[in-house]
């Protein structure tokens, strides 16, 4: 059951409803949901609802009917998010583990984790421990197969994976490894999910070959009754009749298991399937469903694998798969991000320069505005969100030092340029240090309870209400009002306690101050995205820059721009956006901004770039990142 606290409970009175649940052998969580704290509670006390809900300081109880009880959605609303080392499972950012099925040799790790770190990958998986269905096959490496998966771990910064097979090797893997894995094949040992219930260390539970989902819950349920809350789950196929792969990607599974549970889910396309050929396209199918993660087999040379090297991919094969799934993450709400790893360890490394101060970044708006989500995809969160109320106040704050970064939008696919925020880095002097891609899905969100046809009024920024014509003109009777951000649009509609009043905004707005979603999705054209650009004095961290930014003006003399753009194409940079804005004070002069894939910062760029100099009367560039 949950039982939900008054908000001005004692601390008196918190502690005898905790008494008489311990005096009845009860587990219990507390939760907090939304600003309320909840005793969520397991086992009989002794006494029924109605007698907790007689007791001082108790709002009211709610029953939790499902059989795996902690791990229920009803009992913890909000996702889980579980933290290993720098990464989070679960939270805005893909999450891909990425390794071979078994650890074979020092030479054949590094070279593995060498290429998969490159491509994204944020955790390095092999089986130290193998259990096969012949006692004849390869049974890995053990301890020092263990020994391997730390020296990775150092070496690359990656959290490692490996499984247990049985209690005996609990004290190995405490000394070696950041993940525990529990197979297909022990998903009810239940001693086994006692004893990692019992280490504490974040478990990658995977689905049995035959498990129901409610029997794959009912298995979480064991570790976490032991005190142990960091389960991830791991759908890795069923085993059915169909021959035609090595089993059964339950893909059905991720929307259900996001309606039973708060713990996080992943997705193992490579044993699911059994072939390689097939293990790409269910895995963008895994995230366009909305699994937080991946787990992928990946080999240096598969063909002589000591298990399961039908599966395994190449590493280019993993690399072109990775950059599908840049693409198609931002289309469900996500983002994958390849420097995941080195922007943490970067963070880190200013705490501890700085006496452990934290970081922030500044953003335009309210918590729950798009741009605070674009901000939380970005750093995750190692860096503080810092909301201000324009965009020049974004670049000030980095410049006054209030903030060390910002982030800002700088294109919409259907709005075109924020000329502003190019005004701004030109005036401002910071630098670009990376770039993000967010889904625009607006939303019309009002009080519960609020029906469409009675709403009158509908707050947003004037850019939204564009956006949003098609359906807005269904509704002529509804007048609409601009403000300064989303976020802040639905505030003022909880604020104004009106029935007829709504605000066009993103779904988590609706989530933070405790409105509904009246309809989703009501932008006239769903390819909606916005380019947001990171803004800094030098950059997070110090990895491989694939893209720069410059802006340029030539003299008003025929073919300047050309001869210009031709030593782009004579280099060979391609230049993937090209705008011009009037200069101030020159009435009918123009600068040029540009967008280019290369790093042209670099040394191997340099006889580039004075060759752009030459051809232009003036040359900046705003940032390679």
């Amino acid at each position: 059951m949950l039982i939900v606290l008054e908000p001005e409970i004692t601390p008196e009175q918190k502690n005898h409803i905790l008494s008489i649940l311990r005096g009845g052998g009860c587990l219990f969580r507390e939760i907090s949901e939304g600003g309320r704290c909840i005793i969520g509670a397991t086992g009989n006390a002794g006494h029924g609802a109605d007698y907790f809900e007689g007791l001082a300081g108790v709002a009211k109880v709610v029953p939790v009917s499902t059989a795996f009880k902690l791990v229920s959605r009803q009992m913890h609303v909000a996702d889980s998010q579980i933290k290993i080392g720098d990464v989070v499972v679960g939270g805005p950012r893909i999450v891909v583990i990425a390794g071979p099925c078994a650890v074979e040799s020092r030479e054949q790790m590094h070279a593995v984790a060498r290429e998969v770190r490159k491509y994204g990958a944020v955790m390095f998986r092999g089986g130290a421990f193998k259990p096969r269905t012949s006692p004849y096959s390869f049974q890995g490496m053990g301890e020092e197969g263990l020994k391997l998966l730390a020296e990775i771990r150092e070496t690359y910064s990656m959290p490692v994976v490996t499984e247990i097979t049985t209690p005996a090797q609990a004290d190995l893997v405490m000394k070696y490894i950041d993940v525990v894995q529990v197979g297909a094949r022990n998903m009810q040992n239940f001693e086994l999910l006692k004893c990692v219930g019992r280490l504490g260390k974040p478990v990658l539970l995977k689905r049995g070959l035959a498990a129901t989902i409610e029997e794959w819950l009912m298995s979480a349920e064991y570790i976490l009754s032991e005190g142990n809350d960091n389960v991830i789950l791991c759908e890795r196929g069923i085993r059915t009749f169909e021959p035609y792969t090595r089993n059964t990607l339950d893909l059905s599974a991720i929307p259900v298991i996001r309606n039973l549970t708060h713990l996080p889910i992943i997705i193992d396309p490579s044993h699911a399937t059994g072939m390689r050929e097939k293990v790409s396209p269910m895995a963008r199918a895994a995230i366009a469903a909305g699994a937080d993660g991946l787990m992928i087999e990946v080999h240096n040379d598969p063909d002589h694998a000591t298990s399961d090297g039908a599966q395994s991919l190449y590493p280019k094969q993993f690399g072109q798969l990775m950059r599908d799934i840049y693409v198609i993450a931002p289309v469900v709400g996500k983002q994958l991000d390849y420097g995941y790893l080195d922007k943490a360890r970067a963070v880190s490394r200013m705490e501890r320069a700085d006496d452990g101060k934290g970081r922030k970044a500044a953003f335009l708006g309210e918590i729950g505005s798009f741009s605070h989500k674009a901000c939380l995809q970005y750093f995750g969160d190692r860096v503080a969100p810092m909301s201000v109320s324009s965009f020049k106040t974004v670049f000030d704050a980095i410049a006054d030092g209030r903030a060390d970064f910002g982030i800002v939008p700088i294109e919409n696919s259907l709005a075109g340029s924020i000329h502003e925020n190019y005004d701004l880095l030109l005036s401002s002097g910071l630098k670009i240090i990376g770039e993000m891609t967010l889904r625009i899905k607006h939303n019309l969100i009002g009080h519960p309870g609020a029906e469409i046809e009675k709403i009158r009024r509908v707050l947003s920024i004037p850019l939204v209400f564009q956006q949003c014509r098609q359906f807005l003109d269904n509704y002529p009777e509804i007048e609409t009002v601009p403000m300064t951000d989303t976020a802040h649009a639905v505030r003022q509609v909880k604020e104004s306690k009106s029935m007829t009043d709504a605000a066009i905004a993103g779904e988590q707005a609706a989530e933070i101050y405790g409105m509904e979603v009246l309809e989703e999705g009501i932008e006239t054209n769903p390819r909606n995205f916005t380019r947001f650009v990171v803004i800094g004095t030098k950059p997070v961290e110090k990895a491989e820059k694939k893209k720069s930014s410059i802006v340029f003006s030539t003299g008003n003399q025929p073919g300047a721009l050309f001869e210009t753009l031709k030593v782009f194409a004579e280099n060979g940079v391609n230049m993937v956006k090209l705008e011009s804005r009037p200069i101030h004070g020159k009435p009918w002069e123009y600068m040029f901004y540009v967008d280019v894939e290369a790093d042209i910062e670099a040394d191997e760029r340099r006889d580039f770039l004075d060759l752009l100099k030459e051809k232009t009367e003036y040359l900046r560039v705003l940032g390679s990142y």
